[in-house]
Order: structure tokens, then sequence, then C-alpha cells
């Protein structure tokens, strides 16, 4: 991905070497229902939470996909001052800018609005958000309380060893993915899925989490769209190749050897997939409703 000519982004927030206090999942511990969790249940919640999850507990039974968002219409904090000092900071600050300025267009030109654009957390081992303590085994992940990405870096290097899936538009991939959460926080997707879920089973709450990551795909293949004069060739197949490596049955038939479609929280390989190429595809926020009847 070409982004020399790009500027960075102010709205990043360095808390590395900070620590965060001790970890623990909001609203409760691991049990689910009641019933203690196999091992290898365990495992594959863990590795499911590790990939874009908005919160682990949805993985677990504890919580819904996400709160509604307070920050709305709140002023932004200022940002920092200082400027991003190694290679993979500036990357992420310009990546960052890249998604700002698409957002900031197509909120303009499509949803009618201003583009609220969030704070970028950059953390090390563990850190506290609005939504709870977290550490960095657990992945990035999106706060729709706090309206911040949280994002420790060694997740790249994570991406590219175990799940197969290198390149620098594979880690911009993973960086729109979670501007996706905010863009559906915005436009109240978070909260109505919310509501949906506290009255849904747990099978159809699990369902409506993979419609929830599946349209952030879709958000990131529309800024992926966006920006097509960045990308260098390969670049489609790095991000193709992340999604289709954190599709939950891959995951599942990595972890425990059995897929359980009912389970899935993220979506397939092959819907993730699909979701993204529909973005860049389409470039409409319109084109991500993953929501309708048999969209998935």
């Amino acid at each position: 991905m070409r982004l020399d000519d790009e500027e960075e982004s102010r709205n990043i927030e360095d808390r590395r070497g900070q620590g965060g206090g001790g970890f623990g999942f909001p609203g409760g511990g691991l049990g689910f229902g009641g019933r203690g969790m196999s091992l290898g249940t365990l495992v594959v919640v863990a590795v499911v939470a590790l990939v874009f999850g908005i919160n682990p507990m949805t993985l677990l039974g504890g919580g819904p996909v996400a709160p509604s968002n307070q920050q709305i219409g709140q002023p932004q904090q200022p940002a920092d001052s200082a400027r991003p000092a190694s290679e993979t900071d500036r990357f992420v600050a310009k990546v960052l800018r890249t998604t700002e300025r698409s957002w900031e267009t197509i909120f303009t030109n499509e949803i009618g609005q201003p583009y609220q654009p969030p704070r970028l957390v950059l953390f090390t081992g563990n850190v506290q958000s609005a939504c709870g303590a977290a550490q960095s085994a657990m992945g990035p992940f999106y706060c729709p309380a706090d309206g911040k990405v949280y994002l420790d870096q060694s997740f790249f290097d994570e991406l590219s060893r175990r799940f197969g899936a290198p390149g620098d538009f594979a880690a911009a991939y993973v960086i729109a993915h979670e501007i996706g959460h905010h863009v559906q926080n915005l436009l109240g997707v978070s909260g109505q899925a919310q509501a949906a879920q506290q009255r849904s089973s747990k099978t159809r709450a699990n369902a409506i989490s993979v419609q929830v990551e599946l349209q952030a795909d879709c958000l990131a293949g529309v800024w992926a769209k966006d920006n097509a004069g960045r990308l260098e060739p390969g670049d489609v197949d790095e991000a193709m190749r992340a999604a289709a490596a954190i599709g939950d049955d891959t995951l599942q038939k990595a972890g425990q050897g059995v897929v359980v479609p009912e389970s899935f929280t993220h979506g397939s390989s092959a819907q993730r997939t699909k979701w993204f190429m529909r973005g860049m595809t389409l470039g409409t926020v319109a084109g991500c409703d993953t929501f309708s009847a048999g969209a998935a």
C-alpha cells in the first residue's frame, strides 16, 4: 500500500508501557449458561476472540455485541502532540488517516452527516478501556463506550506467523475492520444489534454477531475501494488471505477439529472474503446490509 505521501493522523493515543491493571472480562468470568466449558472450547474462544472482537464476552455468552455509544456528539479529546516514532507507528498513523479521509467523504456524500473519527490507542501487554480490561493476546478491538480502537502492534506479527497472512495491506485491513465497527456505532447499528441480541436465543445472538462482523468486513472493503489508487499488486490478495485465515470455520477446525456453524460469531472464511469484496466492489454503506434476509 502506497502511503509515502499520506500525512499521519493526530488521533493517536500512546499508552504503551503503562499497563492497565488485572485482566478480566466485563460482566463475569468464563462460565457459560451455568455450565463449565471444555478446554477445547476455551481454546477456540481464545483464538476467535483474538481476531477483531468488539467484546470477548460476546464469544462466551456473557455480553452483547456492543453497548450503545454514549459518546456521540461529545467533543473529542485533544490529540497527542508527540509524533509516532517507529516505522510501524507511522504506518498505523497513516492508515488511520486514510480511514479518516475516506469516511469523512462517505459520511458527507452518502450519510449526510459529519464523520466523528475515533482515537486509536496503542498499548502493550494489557490496557483498560471503558469496556473493561483487555490483554494484547485478545487482539485489536473497538470499544463503543469510549469510541476508541485499541491495538497492540504485536498482533501484526501474530497475523503473519500464526495465521499465515503477512503484508502491509493485511495489517491495514485489521485497522479498517475496527474502524468499520466505529462506523457501525456512529450509525446506531451497534445499539440495534445489542437490543436484538438481548431478545434472542444464544444461537440467534451468535447469528447477529456474525452479521455485525461481516458488515465491518464489508465496510473495510468500502474503505479499500476509496483508496484503490494507493493499492499495489497483491494488496487485495493479502486482505483476502487475512479474512479467510480468521474465519470461524477455519479457526474451529484448527482449534478443536470440528466445525459448529451455530456457534459462529464472526462468519466463515468464505463469508468474510465475500463481504470484504462486496464492499470493495460496491463502495457504499448501503451495499453492506448484512442484516437482510439471506444476506450472509
